[in-house]
């Protein structure tokens, strides 16, 4: 997928950082020294970093006798049931959750300046207190607090501890409101326990959107009941030729469901009118000759299009919207529009006029990759920018425009972001044409400022796609997310001032014997100082 650009592969330049590490003290040979596990980890060490954090006094300590103290209300009770779980296997303690108090880890909704997803952390010898506006709020600062305990704490039997959280205060909120993963479903089938895998680990990195290409040449992955053949036929097969699979309407409100409890919105997306080819193999009447084409198995783009000119296709469109948009209680539904090689740009203008207003009919805001900005984005859209550093001027300059018009802006540069990108020409996994991306590359830009013309004000947030071409197991997805996904994460959530590729590599290095206790599979870069044991 996206594969129509090619860039030369560029040199990391890594002295600079290498000498801000060497006399900070941390070493240069690829590896840190594991802190000690009696010394409770600094309230600035963590991923996304904090908007504020000021420590104060002793830390705060989990024993057999701390409660889970939450307010009288369904979904904090939820969120403090979720936090126990956590930490009962590796403390070895009851944590009951219970009533608020004045001691223990206290979890509590209150008015304040936290915004939509803010939160203040509080601990000290007494308690540790979690305070949010919203239940989300409350959900992300569980997600810090969770990194301020030992890595042991992710580990599914008991460990030694101590489980000491450090004093002072963290005051937190996003710097965008979209912060995303898109995982394609498509060139290989993820099962649902595969995809819930994948939200528990973007809800650590405060990721709230996840993005499922749901169709494509090779496979359609969702049962729609007005055309039944597109999951039974268009999902049996996937690359490779292997067995495929769909959805049911069960599985995929499971995910929207799972998803939710992880504070993550479900964006759906069906790919039109290019990358349509299982559609097409599935209904004869939705291509021009009307030819069912052989399902595909390939990895090519670009050479599919749904009929423009026939009255079917907006019959389809329509049916496939309305059925997605029902399970669907997000606010987006994306409609792709990439890559459309094999449709004219007058039909493309005309199949985005008619599908868009179809989108808005069944409640939803349309979000279309950038080619979307060739067309006219309707009211509101969101247009996904997945194009490269050497990407036309004059193709940003359309983005641009739009965004100036209005469009709000999704960043997902291929070059930086899409996490199917090779690390080096060694990694076995993965796709090169948008170059190598290491990962000081994939996290050293600015979305703020980063394409040229668009007012900051019109970007919503960063999306860090991951295509499945080459990947097929769950180890695949998470060598090739991770550590690049805690990148993208910070990027959307911390403020601009904190960033900084010379302290970012050395929490992020912390963050590795969490990911061995989650049992996450991780490239080991020589660029991050990871600690020895």
């Amino acid at each position: 997928m996206r594969r129509n650009h090619s860039t030369t592969p560029r040199l990391t330049r890594v002295l600079g950082s290498l000498l801000l590490l060497a006399a900070a003290g941390v070493s240069t040979v690829g590896a840190a020294p594991a802190p000690k596990a009696t010394t409770a980890t600094p309230l600035d060490q963590v991923v996304p970093a904090p908007a504020s954090v000021s420590p104060d006094g002793s830390p705060y300590r989990i024993t057999a006798a701390t409660r889970v103290r939450v307010d009288d209300s369904a979904e904090v009770r939820g969120i403090g049931t979720y936090l126990a779980g956590i930490l009962r296997p590796s403390t070895g303690y009851p944590l009951p959750v219970t009533g608020q108090g004045a001691d223990g880890i206290r979890l509590h909704l209150t008015d304040g300046p936290f915004g939509a997803e803010g939160y203040r952390l509080t601990s000290g010898p007494g308690s540790v207190s979690l305070t949010a506006s919203t239940p989300a709020g409350l959900f992300h600062g569980v997600q810090t607090l969770r990194q301020l305990l030992p890595a042991s704490v992710e580990k599914k039997s008991v460990q030694p501890g101590p489980w000491r959280i450090a004093g002072g205060t963290i005051e937190d909120r996003p710097r965008y409101g979209y912060r995303g993963a898109m995982l394609d479903v498509s060139r290989h089938f993820f099962t649902v326990a595969q995809v819930k895998r994948y939200i528990d680990q973007l809800a650590l990195y405060k990721i709230n959107t996840l993005h499922l290409h749901l169709s494509d040449d090779q496979g359609w992955r969702i049962a729609v009941d007005s055309w039944p053949r597109l999951a039974t036929y268009g999902g049996s097969t996937q690359v490779g030729g292997g067995p495929g699979g769909h959805y049911t309407k069960a599985d995929y409100r499971e995910i929207v469901r799972y998803a939710g409890s992880r504070y993550l919105e479900v964006v759906p997306e069906i790919d039109m009118p290019g990358h349509t080819n299982a559609a097409l193999a599935s209904y004869a009447k939705l291509n021009c000759d009307g030819t069912a084409p052989p399902l595909y198995t390939g990895t090519e783009v670009g050479f599919s299009s749904l009929c423009v000119p026939e009255e079917v296709t907006y019959l389809f469109a329509d049916d496939v919207i309305r059925e997605l948009a029902e399970l669907t209680p997000g606010r987006y539904l994306h409609i792709g529009g990439d890559e459309a090689h094999s449709t004219s740009h007058a039909d493309y203008v005309k199949f985005m006029d008619r599908v868009q207003p179809i989108v808005a009919k069944y409640g939803k805001t349309v979000i279309g990759w950038h080619q979307l900005t060739g067309a006219t984005p309707a009211k509101g859209a969101l247009a996904q920018y997945w194009g490269l550093d050497g990407t036309s001027a004059a193709e940003k300059a359309q983005v641009a425009k739009a965004a100036q018009n209005g469009t709000g802006l999704i960043l997902s540069p291929a070059d930086r972001i899409y996490l199917d990108m090779k690390y080096t020409k060694d990694t076995e996994l993965g796709l090169d044409w948008a170059g190598l991306v290491e990962v000081k590359r994939s996290y050293d830009w600015d979305p703020g400022a980063y394409l040229p013309g668009a007012p900051a004000s019109a970007v919503k947030g960063v999306e860090a796609p991951l295509w499945s071409e080459t990947l097929t197991r769950s180890s695949d997805i998470e060598y090739m997310a991770f550590p690049r996904l805690a990148g993208a994460a910070e990027l959307g959530w911390s403020p601009a001032d904190t960033h900084d590729w010379a302290r970012y590599q050395v929490r992020l290095a912390a963050q590795g014997p969490r990911w061995d206790a989650l049992g996450i599979t991780y490239y080991k870069s020589p660029q991050v100082p990871w600690p020895t044991h």
